[in-house]
């Protein structure tokens, strides 16, 4: 049976390894120290679940909480902290927080809450491609290539990235922020502009006629419309 995973954002070591050892048993657990790797550590592993600290370095909990609510509403988070006025929580819960629990807690309680939230959130995970096939075309997601036809295509980096997303995304809104998020990454934005070109660059590879675009209204959603403002 696959255990469900946790991400731990702790820097007060000896609180994050007693957590890790009560949960451990039960649950996957990653545990990072600074709001920077967590945010690294979210983007490149799907989780479960997140326990949050407020007071982290490099970035406090709050900011990691609303950059992962600009893309993600649905992974539970729980803010884990000493900052327990009532203030407090109402700026977590207002952020996004889906549950909010002050230091020294009780052990017992935050496990129980962690299994509530864990049966809350509980879904099921997004569509995951190595290759995709429709029509006559084959996709290969880990060398950035496809053959359509017979004809090799040779895609970049991020055309393979961005199809890959808006073929697992099939029948979901996405929006700009999360493709730039998950293909081009928090650190380098382009503008949002650049979306459009890539797409137009996708349909030129795989549509017989671009300006008619067939697969975007098609089952398939390789071009997902339901992307705001294009």
């Amino acid at each position: 049976m696959i255990k469900q995973k946790i991400l731990l954002v702790e820097d007060e070591k000896n609180i994050a390894e007693s957590l890790v050892f009560n949960l451990e048993s039960l649950y996957d657990v990653v545990w990072v120290q600074t709001g920077t790797l967590a945010l690294k550590q979210w983007r490149e592993a799907p989780c479960d679940l997140i326990v949050l600290d407020v007071m982290l370095p490099e970035m406090n909990g709050y900011e990691v909480c609303r950059k992962i609510r600009e893309t993600d509403s649905q992974t539970p988070i729980l803010f884990l902290t000493a900052k327990n006025l009532d203030r407090d929580r109402v700026d977590g819960l207002k952020l996004g927080a889906d549950d909010y629990l002050g230091k020294p807690f009780n052990l017992d309680e935050f496990l129980l809450r962690v299994k509530a939230l864990l049966k809350r959130g509980n879904r099921s995970p997004d569509k995951k491609y190595d290759s995709y096939v429709f029509e006559d075309t084959t996709i290969n997601f880990e060398n950035y290539d496809a053959v359509k036809g017979g004809q090799k295509i040779v895609l970049t980096k991020k055309e393979c990235l961005l199809m890959k997303l808006l073929i697992e995304k099939e029948g979901l809104v996405v929006t700009r922020e999360e493709i730039l998020t998950k293909v081009w990454g928090y650190e380098t934005f382009p503008s949002t502009r650049t979306i459009d070109n890539f797409i137009v660059k996708l349909r030129g590879y795989f549509e017989e006629n671009p300006k008619e675009p067939r697969h975007k209204r098609s089952r398939i959603q390789v071009y997902q419309v339901n992307i705001y403002s294009i």
